[in-house]
């Protein structure tokens, strides 16, 4: 059964959510004077939200709160980490980050070239993405990548995430694909590899902080260009 469909995880894996998010945040921050104000270095802010940001994702993954809980505490627990407690700032950095971040929209490294390589193959290409709706819409839109794609499923169409088998059930059947001719490829090792997997699709796990995990018989790339080795 030769390979047709290729669905795609977004952020991190095509849209540079690392990157966009950095430059959003750092924006906000400026705009605040929020270091003059409360003598808050940015990297160091950055850091303590990135890991707030990433361990509140998990929970969301492995159904443990809901994103209403995200992105109440994302920005209000990095600045209580500093001894600031202000659900004010809190909210204006949740509202404008969201509004704002759609303004960047650096790509991973590669992945124009390697969207439009697949596309000359003929390969159906999809986005399948555990982030909201409207802003993975607006993302494909404004980076110029949703010509690329015949189908772009969001958690929140379907109202669960990866690695719930129902949201690739969904995704599939909206492509109108078979598993055995589509393949995953995603940076996440549990929500992307593992949930492609169980789920009995074929999966390239993106790796991106090169942690070296393995599987028997599942492909891992460190950058995007080494897709082209397996398709």
């Amino acid at each position: 059964m030769k390979m047709q469909h290729i669905f795609f995880d977004l952020d991190n894996t095509l849209w540079d959510h690392r990157k966009n998010a950095y430059l959003t945040i750092k924006d906000l921050f400026e705009k605040q004077e929020i270091t003059s104000k409360y003598s808050i270095d940015f990297e160091e802010f950055h850091a303590v939200y990135h890991e707030i940001n990433e361990d509140l994702w998990e929970k969301i993954r492995d159904g443990i709160i809901g994103k209403e809980y995200l992105r109440e505490h994302r920005f209000y627990d990095a600045f209580k980490h500093f001894g600031v407690e202000d659900k004010e700032l809190a909210h204006y950095f949740e509202e404008n980050f969201l509004d704002n971040i759609v303004g960047y929209n650096e790509l991973v490294e590669g992945a124009e070239d390697v969207l439009e390589y697949l596309k000359a193959k003929n390969y159906t290409l999809h986005i399948i993405s555990n982030g909201f709706q409207e802003v993975t819409e607006r993302k494909c839109t404004l980076s110029g990548i949703a010509p690329y794609f015949e189908t772009i499923t969001s958690a929140d169409s379907i109202g669960v995430r990866k690695p719930n088998p129902r949201i690739f059930e969904y995704s599939l059947s909206l492509s109108e694909a078979r598993k055995e001719e589509s393949i995953l490829i995603g940076d996440d090792w549990i929500a992307d590899a593992m949930g492609a997997r169980d789920f009995g699709m074929e999966a390239i796990f993106f790796d991106v902080y090169k942690e070296g995990r393995k599987e028997e018989g599942l492909k891992a790339i460190t950058h995007l260009q080494q897709i082209k080795e397996y398709l």
